[in-house]
């Protein structure tokens, strides 16, 4: 039997759908297309479908513009595949981040455009914005999968999750940045929120050279 659940929430619309099998998750991923605005979740049966509203995708640009100004000041090579279906059938899951990077794996995956999570790594990095507005705890979704961190950004504060021993550990500095305090970054969207996006750029550069000079 599919049951639905819609609850009304300020930031993004969403459904829940349970007692998906898998191939009936496939199925609503192809009629749902690739070019949409509405993102999934789906956990051992229980699938939800977001369509993010324009307060989420702005924290979601900003975010990942500093994630990729700072990869280009630190010199780090990456890839950005944002929205992307990673979903693996022995797992039961699967998932669309806000946003995903391949930082350590950029390697392994460079030039590529399939994925199969059955051979390839998973993204090494996460990004989740508004984490406790969605019905779907999407945590154990990610450590089924192997994503190594996840930030999670919510109510202007941001949270870096790594994996450790499959589940998830809050710690205050990334992997991937070691050097860079990446809880400041709200406070740094929030100062430069009505001064433009070139503006923001040039101060999130600023700011990672101020930190790897220290």
């Amino acid at each position: 039997m599919l049951t639905t659940d819609k609850p009304t929430n300020p930031k993004a619309d969403r459904v829940v759908l349970y007692h998906i099998g898998w191939q009936q998750f496939n199925n609503l991923l192809k009629d749902l297309g690739n070019n949409r605005s509405a993102r999934i979740a789906y956990d051992q049966g229980t699938l939800e479908i977001m369509t993010p509203l324009p307060e989420h995708e702005y924290f979601k640009e900003r975010i990942s513009a500093t994630i990729k100004d700072a990869a280009d000041i630190l010199d780090l090579d990456f890839e950005c595949l944002g929205s992307s279906t990673w979903k693996q059938e022995i797992k039961q899951a699967g998932v669309e981040p806000d946003n995903c990077f391949y930082f350590q794996n950029e390697p392994l995956i460079r030039g590529k455009l399939t994925f199969d999570l059955n051979q390839d790594p998973p993204p090494d990095l996460a990004l989740e914005i508004d984490l406790t507005s969605k019905s779907l705890d999407r945590l154990p979704i990610y450590a089924r999968l192997g994503v190594s961190e996840i930030w999670c950004y919510d109510s202007g504060k941001l949270k870096i999750y790594q994996l450790e021993k499959e589940t998830y550990i809050e710690t205050e500095k990334s992997f991937i940045f070691p050097a860079l305090n990446i809880k400041e970054i709200p406070r740094l969207i929030e100062s430069y929120r009505e001064l433009g996006r070139r503006t923001f750029r040039k101060a999130v550069r600023e700011w990672v050279k101020e930190q790897i000079m220290i």
